[in-house]
């Protein structure tokens, strides 16, 4: 396994050991001692998986109150990931980083608390996996309005994407309730 961080050093990009030949492949996506050794310090209490058509973009998403740290990975599919740093006062505020998850690259991307977390779906259909730390907790979600200037993601697509009427309704970074950077740095 290889663990990179991304442009945002709090966000891991994983490639786990593949094991393939002509009956298809194997893979481990978690090992709570392997992951934690590599810098992936989490106990996840919640799985979900997600399809999506192409064109569809979720997110930007983050519970408040209770912040969820997200391992991620396309089960079947691509998917555009990105995370946006959500953390007054980070010297990164605003910042984010994409990786592209596949079924076929086999990557995935730890997303810690204290950022927003979204994809948009490159392929005709995407099946997608996110570990959780915490529980969902729908009064204390935020969304960051997807197309928000400020942060100016660059988005793989061209016109509007398919989108929940919450992402649609998303609120602009100057006006979310965020975070308080506890950092350093």
């Amino acid at each position: 396994m290889q663990v990179r961080a991304t442009d945002l050093p709090e966000v891991l990009m994983i490639e786990p050991r593949v094991f393939a030949d002509e009956r298809g492949f194997f893979k481990e996506t978690w090992h709570r001692e392997r992951y934690a050794a590599a810098g992936v310090p989490a106990e996840f209490v919640q799985d979900n998986v997600s399809r999506s058509v192409r064109g569809t973009l979720r997110g930007l998403h983050f519970q408040l109150g209770r912040p969820q740290g997200k391992l991620v990975m396309a089960l079947r599919g691509e998917v555009f990931d990105v995370a946006v740093d959500v953390r007054r006062g980070s010297p990164r505020f605003g910042r984010w980083t994409a990786v592209v998850l596949s079924e076929f690259n086999h990557r995935q991307v730890y997303v810690p608390p204290g950022f927003a977390h979204g994809f948009c779906v490159l392929s005709e259909t995407a099946d997608v996996l996110y570990k959780c730390t915490d529980y969902y907790a729908a009064a204390e979600e935020r969304t960051l309005l997807w197309n928000d200037p400020a942060v100016g993601v660059k988005w793989p697509f061209s016109g509007e994407p398919l989108l929940s009427e919450k992402d649609r309704r998303g609120s602009a970074l100057a006006e979310l309730e965020c975070f308080e950077f506890e950092g350093t740095e």
